[in-house]
């Protein structure tokens, strides 16, 4: 089971402040944990909503909205992208994360191809899942 780990953005983070040293210490500390036991298949900080922009779509047009946005709460800062045996074994791993007081996580499982043999054709599910094969045979690999 795939699950994205969402790290809310903060008043901080959503100022362009940088994680303290001792912070991005403990962070690496735990990202090389995670990768250690194998789990890691992704995850950053991102910069602040000041630098992106929203892409809202309605009658067939996509309407442009520059950052930043106003509710920092709604906001994403970062992310993990981990790969478990179950939602129970994220929330023990993310339990364990370095963060801030007043941080918050959300865990959201993904949707896999066969979740939606219910509506896509056995030939949709396979391409989707030949995808997926294809961007992990092509992703880079970390250096030790």
């Amino acid at each position: 089971m795939r699950v994205m780990v969402i790290v809310k953005a903060s008043k901080d983070s959503e100022a362009g402040a940088l994680p303290s040293p001792e912070m991005i210490e403990a962070m690496g500390k735990f990202n090389n944990e995670l990768i250690d036991a194998g789990l890691m298949l992704d995850g950053a900080g991102l910069r602040p909503s000041s630098k992106g922009a929203r892409l809202s779509f309605s009658g067939g047009k996509a309407l442009l909205t520059d950052g930043p946005f106003a509710e920092t709460k709604e906001i994403i800062g970062g992310y993990w992208m981990i790969q478990v045996s179950s939602l129970q074994e994220a929330l023990d791993w993310m339990r364990r994360a370095p963060m801030e007081d007043g941080a918050e996580l959300e865990l959201r499982p993904l949707f896999e191809p066969e979740d939606f043999a219910e509506v896509a054709s056995p030939e949709l599910i396979a391409q989707e899942q030949g995808w997926r094969d294809e961007q992990a045979k092509n992703a880079p690999k970390a250096s030790a």
